[in-house]
């Protein structure tokens, strides 16, 4: 600011506005303000308009720019906080609140650099989405609509199981456990998740004015070392999880339609569940020993289910009691050492409108009863589902 040659300060117009004597511009430092500042002007109400040009400590504005600068720090640390609580927000979509309490510490970024660690993989998939989009073509906002209050569905039971949302694949979702810190419970946590999306679209599924009316999903859930962390490149990453476990939890979620069964795990996840899960939380059921297809390692496979129908509860379509799987056990470990007659025996003591049980019984029939040459318990699928 300044006069002009032979007039008064208070004869120039200072600022941007009329009727004003002076003003000045104080930044907000802060990264959440870039490019804000506090711009303040006023009349001099009787002083002399030369104290103005005074040294700066008798200047009469000192005090003045001194307290609009507190207010900037002040302004600037609660817009800091607020630019924080809103990254947080955009977290908790991800992570549940252990891990948030991880990350929100004060060494963030070695918490998300890339690591080894023991996990357990979980990816669900949304079962006739294309053919909804193919129904839908005219209106696809609508089905997205649909489909992210499907993806909201398996987000919320993945968190709310202590879980972390590694990505998201068109119409599936994949969560992980394990990382940043080590879970005991991790499979528990997993299934639990896994049993809770289950029951959430059985639900829906019933219920012919919801918006997810027709949906079914397909989980399959693996266990093992993998690395996890933010991984990427450095122009962008993102937290997720990388390793053979992961490929083989997307296989078994592939061939939960083949194998006619909502959920599908692998050996180490069963084995935890049989050790760990509460048997009013959910069961294990083997399935079959399968080679995959584009994969030479045989694979035994199970099934997780719910817990058995209480005494006296409506049965639904499809739920097994306990004798029931103690007939199928039967019926696979005859079928595993070839003894298919005994093993199409015990398949017809399982319920009829069990699915998961279609496999043995169409490869039994198939093969006229019969094991093929060199019988090593082995059914080879086909394709990738």
């Amino acid at each position: 600011m300044g006069a002009t040659p032979g007039s008064s300060l208070r004869d120039d117009p200072f600022t941007l506005q009329g009727r004003f004597d002076w003003a000045f511009c104080t930044p907000v430092h802060c990264d959440a303000c870039p490019g804000w500042g506090l711009y303040v002007a006023g009349r001099f109400n009787g002083a002399e308009p030369a104290t103005l040009l005074a040294p700066w400590e008798s200047n009469e504005l000192r005090d003045d720019v001194k307290f609009t600068e507190l207010v900037g720090d002040i302004l600037g640390a609660l817009r800091q906080v607020q630019v924080l609580r809103e990254r947080q927000g955009v977290f908790r979509r991800f992570f549940s609140p252990g891990v948030m309490n991880v990350l929100s510490g004060g060494d963030a970024p070695r918490a998300l650099e890339p690591r080894e660690a023991d996990v357990t993989v979980l990816f669900c998939d949304l079962r006739g989405f294309s053919r909804k989009v193919e129904e839908g073509a005219d209106r696809l906002l609508e089905v997205l609509t649909r489909v992210s209050a499907a993806l909201g569905l398996m987000t919320q039971n993945i968190l709310s199981h202590r879980g972390a949302i590694a990505d998201f694949l068109g119409d599936a979702a994949m969560g992980f456990w394990g990382w940043p810190l080590e879970q005991p419970g991790k499979v528990e946590y997993a299934c639990r998740a896994a049993l809770g999306i289950r029951a959430a679209f059985e639900a829906v599924g019933r219920d012919a004015g919801h918006p997810l009316y027709g949906f079914r999903v397909g989980i399959g859930i693996a266990s093992g070392r993998a690395v996890a962390g933010g991984i990427g490149t450095p122009e962008q990453a993102k937290v997720t999880v990388f390793g053979p476990v992961v490929n083989l939890a997307s296989r078994l979620q592939d061939m939960t339609k083949l194998l006619r069964v909502p959920i599908l795990i692998d050996e180490p996840t069963a084995d935890a569940v049989r050790e760990k899960l509460p048997h009013d939380v959910g069961r294990v059921r083997r399935m079959v020993k399968v080679r995959p297809y584009g994969l030479e390692t045989p694979l035994v496979v199970a099934e997780l289910i719910p817990p058995a129908p209480a005494p006296g509860a409506e049965i639904t379509e499809g739920a097994l009691s306990d004798a029931d799987l103690v007939a199928y056990d039967a019926a696979l470990d005859a079928f595993l050492r070839g003894d298919w007659n005994a093993a199409y025996k015990h398949l017809h003591r399982v319920p009829p409108d069990d699915r998961g049980k279609d496999v043995l019984t169409e490869f039994i029939l198939k093969n006229n009863r019969t094991p093929p040459p060199g019988w090593d318990g082995v059914i080879p699928l086909g394709s990738k589902g």
